[in-house]
């Protein structure tokens, strides 16, 4: 993710690895599939690389936000 994002942006990305905070989830899992089955709705974006690109494009546009 980390990468990805570096290298989309082109700016580093300064990381701390800590350990997980009580509450914190051991693993996190992104998935579209519940809301294709029980709603028909599918992404626009379905990879890390076209989904980062998308979301960095708008920053990029919106530097204050929405407008």
């Amino acid at each position: 993710m980390i990468a990805t994002a570096e290298r989309i942006s082109q700016c580093e990305i300064p990381v701390r690895i800590k350990p997980r905070r009580s509450g914190d989830p051991a693993v996190l899992v992104a998935s579209a599939a519940k809301a294709r089955g029980e709603l028909g709705w599918n992404p626009n974006y379905t990879d890390l690389e076209s989904i980062v690109e998308s979301s960095w494009s708008w920053h990029l546009r919106h530097k204050d936000g929405y407008d």
